[in-house]
């Protein structure tokens, strides 16, 4: 190789962005999507739960449907720039179905933790009560059921909420998504409402993870991480090898 051949490499290398520089600059507004996203769950979510002083407290149903409504308007901002996922299990899910590559699953999974952390921060910044210290919005067993009952809750909530995810997904389906938003807005508050008195129906490990993390209080957290991830996993495997007919993959990104 001549010396004019390595200078003429050399400068194409210095010229040439890197390859994580090229898969930022073309994932980076979906990564920035998740994010928001989640953060917008855990500060309306969580705000519906806040006690304010001299009113009433709020109706159970209150803090469901509100989880519910933020979940539909996220959907319609979002859905369309990361799939407005929110939820690590979901965002696992997404990947089985390859929906997205596993490189910006990881990725968005992280955002999703950041932005359910951060989320949370903001509404102690604006709450009028000692959120952390009250623990408000943190998910807990109740005291009657033991923490392997409390994961079969959440396996159970989250196998419903992946199926629906598996049958909005699927391709037979591509011609009814006009009411999308609204169906995930029922189904979670409906969920939630089910399984709230039992364990919180969370089934969401970033969801879980935030106030847990300001509250410092990590007692039964892991049930949070195993029941959805067990329940979310297994019927989108079962769903895409039993029940999704065969079609060729996009090329993902």
């Amino acid at each position: 190789m001549t010396i004019q051949d390595q200078q003429t490499i050399r400068n194409y290398i210095e010229k040439s962005p890197s390859s994580i520089t090229r898969w930022v600059s073309s994932q980076w507004k979906g990564i920035l999507a998740e994010f928001t996203a989640t953060l917008f769950l855990i500060v309306f979510g969580c705000m519906s739960a806040v006690p304010i002083e001299g009113l009433p407290m709020n109706p159970v149903m209150y803090t469901p449907l509100t989880f519910g409504m933020t979940v539909m308007f996220n959907i319609q901002i979002f859905g369309h720039l990361s799939g407005a996922y929110m939820n690590p299990f979901v965002t696992v899910a997404a990947i089985i179905f390859g929906r997205i590559s596993v490189s910006v699953g990881v990725v968005y999974i992280v955002a999703e933790l950041v932005g359910a952390s951060l989320g949370y921060g903001i509404l102690i910044g604006v709450a009028p009560v000692d959120m952390a210290g009250e623990g408000v919005c943190l998910t807990l067993p109740h005291s009657n059921i033991n923490e392997w009952q409390a994961v079969g809750v959440e396996i159970l909530l989250s196998a419903a909420l992946s199926l629906v995810n598996c049958s909005v997904w699927d391709p037979v389906n591509e011609s009814r998504q006009d009411s999308v938003p609204l169906k995930y807005a029922l189904t979670i508050s409906g969920l939630a409402l089910a399984g709230g008195p039992l364990t919180g129906g969370s089934m969401n490990p970033a969801r879980s993870f935030g106030p847990a993390l300001w509250s410092m209080r990590w007692e039964s957290h892991w049930v949070y991480w195993v029941g959805p991830f067990v329940g979310g996993i297994v019927p989108a495997v079962f769903y895409k090898y039993i029940w999704l007919k065969k079609k060729d993959s996009d090329k993902l990104p």
